[in-house]
């Protein structure tokens, strides 16, 4: 005996209604990854390819350098951070006065800064005033640090300056401005350290040439007063003339020695004996002038002498201070600094910012990123919560 069998049979499927079942790809994706990685991209790509405003990069490399230092290598900036100098100060200090306010003022005066970063070719987003920016010199510095950049290669010791404009003249004319008001400062840090460097040489030397002119006039002074140019010559003479007298003194006293032995009654010894005295007297005269009282050549010569000693010392002072005088020179001109014009500010026949596919990518690739660090956090919650 058969065993009866109930089959059901469905209706045939409607591929109308099938393919209808399938939802768009857009109605499939997440609501988090609209929000977090398409809105963003969109964005983005509207932005690149339909608002930002082409920009032009003109390009300029210098090096600041003096004749008596190297550049700094990698290893120098190493060292650096170790206290050890590597003579980064000069080109760091250009550096930061292009990125200054100074460096706007003095461009300023150069060129017209607001009207090139205000251009009216710029979008709202770079240009300036942009949301946030107003029309005061700050709100001015914020937007011109977007259009300078100011970097520096450790291997080659070439500082490379780049400025962004709305066009290619105005890029050109901005980093030329940029580089004569660095030139500029260059020069008057020169001028400051010359200054500063010969100040104190040349106080010294002036005071070694006055204390050379007082001892000068002490000695005239001594001259004229004292009645001789040289009492160490009057010294001579004197000493002479009492040589002199003393010899004739005692031809003086042996002739009249002779004279009395042979005759005491002669008349020529009254005669003798006054030529004897009147010498005598002259010669205690002479030796008067030369030692015995503060007036005496002896004291005098001491006088003078002690000038001249002062005399030698100021002049010896005067020609140390000279000399230091044209060393700190030669030195100032050796350490005076250079800004050398490696290559001239270009003038670009092309826009080369903003890089559109770049930073439509760049910002595609960051909302995956955040995107996917989200979900492993969510994932991560909800199945700790399951547990």
């Amino acid at each position: 005996m058969t065993e009866a069998q109930l089959k059901y049979v469905a209706p045939l499927s409607d591929d109308s209604q099938s393919k209808s079942a399938v939802k768009p790809l857009w109605k499939r994706l997440p609501l988090g990854f609209g929000l977090v990685v398409c809105l963003p991209t969109a964005v983005a790509a509207a932005y690149y390819l339909l608002i930002a405003a082409p920009m032009y990069v003109s390009e300029a490399q210098f090096m600041v350098r003096s004749p008596g230092k190297t550049q700094p290598t990698g290893l120098g900036i190493a060292l650096q951070g170790v206290g050890v100098g590597s003579g980064l100060s000069d080109t760091f200090a250009v550096h930061e006065y292009v990125s200054s306010r100074d460096g706007l003022k003095d461009a300023q005066a150069l060129v017209n800064v607001r009207n090139i970063v205000g251009n009216s070719k710029g979008d709202f987003l770079t240009r300036y005033p942009r949301l946030g920016e107003d029309l005061t010199n700050e709100g001015l510095y914020k937007a011109y640090k977007r259009f300078v950049l100011v970097g520096y290669e450790t291997g080659t010791g070439i500082s490379t300056l780049r400025v962004k404009a709305y066009t290619a003249e105005d890029a050109h004319k901005l980093a030329d401005a940029l580089l004569t008001s660095s030139e500029n400062l260059v020069n008057r840090l020169n001028e400051r350290s010359m200054t500063d460097a010969i100040k104190e040489a040349e106080a010294s030397e002036a005071e070694a040439r006055a204390a050379v002119a007082e001892v000068e006039q002490r000695i005239t002074a001594f001259r004229n007063s004292a009645g001789y140019v040289d009492p160490e010559v009057m010294v001579r003479e004197s000493s002479a003339i009492t040589s002199e007298l003393q010899v004739a003194l005692a031809q003086l006293r042996v002739e009249r020695e002779q004279i009395a032995a042979e005759a005491p009654q002669s008349p020529q010894l009254p005669s003798l004996d006054r030529r004897i005295a009147a010498t005598q007297r002259q010669l205690d005269q002479e030796r008067a002038k030369v030692v015995g009282n503060a007036s005496s050549l002896a004291s005098s010569a001491g006088q003078y002498q002690r000038l001249l000693v002062e005399q030698e010392i100021a002049d010896k002072r005067l020609a140390q201070a000279i000399a230091s005088l044209i060393s700190a020179r030669e030195d100032a001109r050796r350490q005076n600094l250079y800004l050398d014009r490696i290559v001239n500010p270009t003038l670009s026949d092309k826009p080369t910012q903003p890089r559109r596919l770049m930073g439509i990518l760049t910002v595609l690739l960051s909302s995956l990123l955040v995107y996917g660090l989200g979900w492993l956090v969510y994932a991560g919650v909800r199945e700790h919560r399951q547990a």
